[in-house]
């Protein structure tokens, strides 16, 4: 798939060389397609909240911390960690919750 400049015009946020695979807290967004509000729908709410939460389950090293769903994209907090789930930095909450 090629990409049209003219419609993707954003610069990357990305560091050069930096490996995203290493242990760290990351902040992250996902749009829908053509920022469609497919969210403010209950049903389609739910269905991304289980999504969200069902990542841990298919990556065991990644942890979640604190999240909204909003109604086009969804923000929150993915840690990696070498350990896998139930590894716990002193001080950092062990929390899966929704952002209100």
């Amino acid at each position: 798939m090629t990409l049209n400049q003219n419609r993707h015009s954003r610069r990357s946020i990305r560091l050069r060389g930096y490996d995203y695979s290493q242990q760290g807290a990351y902040f992250v967004t996902i749009c829908t397609r053509d920022s469609m509000s497919v969210f403010d729908n209950a049903a389609n709410r739910t269905v991304a909240e289980q999504c969200w939460l069902a990542i841990p389950d298919h990556f065991p090293t990644i942890e979640l911390d604190i999240w909204v769903v909003m109604p086009n994209h969804v923000h929150g907090i993915l840690i990696v960690t070498n350990q896998g789930r139930g590894y716990a930095e002193a001080g950092r909450p062990q929390s899966r919750q929704r952002l209100l």
